[in-house]
């Protein structure tokens, strides 16, 4: 699943309503207290413990006021309803669901969209309690019962802040005892949030339709029913949808049976569906929805691809349908554990903000990422398609049958099914290389972002739920793949797949924490004597876990003195920085003049390796980190570089390509923040005009580019016009490679994954650099898509030329990209335009762009901030800062306080003094609260700072360019 923002809350209706019946309601309460196994806080208990809920032959009414109360921090006493976690007096076993939303194909978005629903949980007494807590948030409790010996029930009521329904009872239950908690509820359906149970509106063969779906994780089953809401507390679950007849109800297990209701003359059709195994209730989920489907059976197991009708009929579910089957079996295979359910329904929704999420049963996708037309070839979809399925149908080991113990260790499920759809794409596409597609994707970013004053390691405490929600980033994404990655490279891949084997066998239905993990692997370990390690898995891995940041590798050639330190942003100049207790335990594997050597270990803070020492020999070299399969980043002492850089311009070809783009990229990372000069940096650049591997030239760019590398500050039109000459010498061979196939054939591209990931780099750098060619590339194509719209963009480049195509035009290319924007209902692809049409370098039309984002609903703002996108071009900035004058509040209005602080960075890049510095302020003052004022100040002076840094940073640059040109 992919990060999500954290959830809000609010209080209960039921605070300003139950003052004026509190009394009555307690009253009758307590006159049937003793005929009653449970208590009901209002009214005497029916079926299923049902009290005071909206009468069954009204399906949309009023629901009473509700008799649980809110409790606030200041009224009551302390107790277990306090902490993030269950006190664990309470184990479920099973839940009984049922679940009736009210959508109806003739009122597809009233005002307030609604559902109620029942659950009868079986939970086994493990601590004898009288408190009983389950997670409810936003929910309305109708009705509350025990059932069981010794339950009666006095008092029920919410802990809102801490999202909690507490059930108080006259006597403690009895350990060893089963009991059932009844409980009728009812709550909204969300439009804007995508979470919990949310609708979709959308369009399918000309009409407008609407979907309900759900999405649970991490902590949402509680926005739809009151449960154990965490994820070592599996369940089994029997589930029944309630839904209008011309809607299809899907959810984890197959339908079971169906049966038809008659509410006042309204047909409502009951949906069953057959026991689940014991899972989390964030694996739960429900789909009601008008959607065609294809379907495949996959030993002899049913996987359905669910979509739009019009997307089913014209084949875009086909790519994923006949990938689906293959993936499922692989991994069955790798595993030697067969997938335990008897059926996959996987489902593109027209908008799912988390992009993807495993529910067991039921995959649910945003049809961005799982919808492919069949004469699509030329794009990179097919592999992101491929990978997002893999990463999502690898959940169903890593997470679904075996699950962590708690969100702290959500990177073993993410981490891991992050790496399997790696491992995945490389077995079925074996031509594609996969080293290079894993740094492109995964580990690139997330080094970047990466350092030791980050407060985030991959396994910590949390502390509420907000820190649950923001679990879900790169972090436990791309760093965790990138640990297990590392991990199986010092391995061999036999011993890492076994262990992971016996893991999953063990753990099956089940719930495990990191340290279960790594006993398995050291139990594989200690089996053999092959594979000899410097400490047990769990030392080794934890130094990695645990901590923040990454090492800095830097090995002496002249002397094989190898040390570690850790990364730092702007590392003083000679001064070793360690902030922590322990040094990482670090796996070097190697290469010498293109021999792979023996792996290494790196347990201590320094450590002499003789074999790694260079003779004066042309031809002797060493690169540290073989195939990138460590977490860190090299550095060699001078003598190290200069070899490198020698190989390279003697015979680049020597050093792999995965080699080439882990030298710059390290080298620019670590000149960057101080670790070496930039000089070294720009020396590794020389040889590029014999570099024809188009990924080699994506690193560089990406290096090289404006935001990346050249300041807005300072010397930075000397700097670009020298930058320009240098690159545009060495870009020929490669550029005219490419803009010819582009012309001529482009679909020759279709099965280069590579060149589609870099190809919009390329453009747009090379159009920055003003190559003629490429401008008038950009024209042709640009031009060709206004006078017909079937000459579509070839997708891999559509981004830059939909950019130079509205730079180089005027109102009327501008003009015509709004009313395709107007138009689409494609979120990515709307993006895609929004952004291009800040291009322009017309103030005039990037003022009326402006005005018109403020001012009309055509602009999402959830999808784009058009400000921002305004000021971070050259020209816009300016114009969004005069904008920004007479409109901030407006601004303001339409996308939130939290927007000043990236249009302070980008108005911002050009201050060097401190007079700019209180130009600046003053201008931000009016629209900030005051004690927000000191914190802008700090930031300014802090980007003042950086500029500086940057303003000498191109002094050199130009003088090496000048000497180098």
């Amino acid at each position: 699943m992919g990060p999500r923002s954290g959830s809000g809350f609010f209080v209960s209706r039921a605070a300003a309503l139950l003052l004026a019946g509190l009394a009555a309601a307690l009253l009758l309460a307590l006159a049937v207290l003793a005929a009653l196994y449970g208590r009901c806080a209002r009214g005497a208990p029916s079926e299923l413990g049902r009290c005071g809920v909206p009468d069954a032959g009204k399906p949309n009414a009023t629901p009473e006021p509700e008799a649980v109360t809110a409790t606030p921090d200041a009224r009551r006493p302390s107790g277990p309803w306090d902490g993030l976690r269950l006190p664990p007096g309470l184990v479920p076993l099973h839940y009984e669901l049922e679940l009736w939303p009210r959508l109806r194909p003739d009122e597809l978005n009233p005002p307030a969209l609604r559902f109620s629903g029942r659950v009868n949980i079986t939970v086994r007494c493990a601590q004898a309690t009288a408190r009983l807590l389950l997670h409810s948030l936003l929910l309305g409790c109708d009705g509350a019962e025990v059932r069981g010996p010794l339950s009666p029930l006095d008092k029920v009521w919410l802990a809102e802040d801490t999202q909690y329904l507490v059930l108080e009872l006259g006597e403690a239950l009895q350990p060893g005892s089963l009991y059932e908690l009844q409980l009728s509820f009812s709550g909204p359906v969300y439009q804007d949030a995508r979470e919990g149970l949310f609708v979709n509106l959308y369009t399918d063969q000309g009409e407008r339709r609407a979907l309900i779906a759900s999405q649970m994780e991490p902590t949402f089953a509680r926005n739809v029913f009151p449960c154990f809401d965490e994820p070592a507390l599996k369940a089994t679950f029997n589930i029944t949808i309630i839904h209008h007849p011309s809607y299809v109800a899907l959810s984890n297990m197959p339908k079971l049976g169906q049966s038809e209701k008659d509410v006042n003359g309204s047909k409502w059709t009951v949906t069953t569906f057959h026991t689940t195994p014991r899972m989390p209730t964030y694996l739960a989920t429900f789909v009601i929805c008008d959607y065609g489907h294809v379907s495949r059976t996959e030993r002899g197991k049913e996987i359905r691809i669910w979509a739009r009708k019009d997307a089913i009929a014209n084949g875009n579910a086909d790519f994923a349908l006949n990938i689906s089957g293959p993936i499922f079996s692989f991994l069955e295979d790798l595993f030697n554990i067969s997938y335990p359910l008897p059926k996959t329904d996987i489902i593109a929704l027209p908008t799912f903000d988390s992009r993807a999420m495993e529910n067991w049963g039921l995959i649910i996708f945003d049809e961005s990422l799982l919808l492919l037309k069949p004469d699509d070839e030329l794009t990179e979809q097919k592999t992101v398609i491929s990978q997002i399925v893999s990463h999502e149908i690898g959940h169903q080991w890593f997470g679904n049958l075996v699950t962590m113990s708690w969100w702290n260790n959500i990177w073993l499920n993410e981490g891991f099914a992050t790496h399997f759809e790696f491992e995945v794409i490389n077995y079925f596409n074996p031509k594609l290389p996969g080293n290079e597609v894993f740094f492109s994707n995964v580990l690139h970013d997330v080094l970047r972002k990466d350092h030791s004053m980050v407060p985030r390691a991959v396994s910590m405490k949390v502390e509420n739920f907000t820190e649950i929600n923001e679990l879900f980033d790169i972090f436990t994404y791309n760093k965790g793949a990138s640990l297990v990655r590392m991990l199986s490279s010092f391995l061999n891949e036999n011993l890492f797949i076994s262990a992971l084997k016996s893991y999953l066998r063990s753990f099956s239905f089940s719930n495990a924490k990191q340290d279960d993990l790594w006993r398995h692997f050291q139990m594989a370990i200690d089996d053999q004597s092959k594979i000899v390690l410097p400490a047990t898995v769990k030392s080794i891995m934890d130094s990695w876990t645990y901590q923040s940041g990454f090492p800095v590798i830097t090995l002496n050639v002249s002397t094989g003195l190898m040390k570690q330190e850790p990364f730092h942003l702007g590392k003083v100049k000679n001064q070793t920085l360690l902030t922590h207790n322990d040094t990482w335990i670090v796996p070097i594997l190697w290469m010498k003049n293109g021999a792979t050597q023996s792996l290494v270990w790196l347990d201590k803070s320094s450590k002499l390796f003789p074999d790694m020492q260079v003779s004066n020999s042309d031809h002797d070299w060493v690169i540290l980190n073989l195939n990138m399969t460590g977490y860190y980043r090299v550095n060699y002492d001078k003598l190290g570089w200069e070899k490198l850089i020698q190989q390279l311009e003697n015979d680049h070809k020597a050093i792999p390509v995965v080699h080439r783009m882990q030298m710059i990229d390290d080298a620019f990372s670590l000149s960057q923040n101080n670790y070496i000069e930039i000089e070294t940096a720009l020396d590794l650049t020389k040889y590029l005009a014999e570099e024809d591997e188009i990924i080699v030239w994506h690193t560089v760019l990406v290096n090289l580019l404006p935001s990346n590398f050249v300041s807005d500050v300072g010397n930075y039109y000397d700097t670009y016009t020298l930058l320009k000459k240098y690159l545009l010498k060495r870009l020929t061979s490669i550029w005219n490679h490419y803009s010819t196939i582009i012309r001529e054939n482009v679909a020759a591209l279709r099965d280069d994954y590579l060149a589609l990931i870099s190809l919009n780099e390329l453009i747009g750098s090379v159009c920055f650099l003003g190559l003629e060619d490429c401008l008038q590339l950009s024209r042709e194509f640009f031009k060709n898509w206004m006078d017909n719209p079937e000459n579509e963009i070839p997708n891999p480049i559509k981004t830059e030329i939909l950019c130079y195509g509205i730079a180089l035009g005027s109102d009327k290319e501008w003009d015509f990209l709004l009313n395709i924007y107007a138009n689409s209902t494609n979120e990515e692809e709307r993006i895609q335009l929004a952004s291009a049409m800040s291009c322009s370098k017309d103030p005039r039309i990037l003022i009326r762009y402006m005005e018109y984002a403020i001012t009309t609903n055509s602009f999402n703002f959830k999808e784009t901030n058009i400000i921002e996108f305004v000021a971070a071009v050259d020209v816009g900035r300016y114009i969004a800062k005069d904008f920004l004058v007479n409109n901030w509040q407006a601004v303001i209005e339409r996308y939130g306080m939290q927007s000043l602080d990236t249009l302070m960075d980008l108005i911002g890049r050009t201050i060097t003094t401190d007079a700019q510095v209180m130009e600046l302020q003053q201008f931000f003052s009016p629209m900030l609260e005051e004690h927000q004022r000191p914190a802008a100040h700090a930031k300014l002076q802090a980007i003042k700072n950086k500029n500086l840094e940057n303003k000498n940073r191109n002094a050199r640059i130009a003088a090496w360019l000048q000497k180098n040109t």
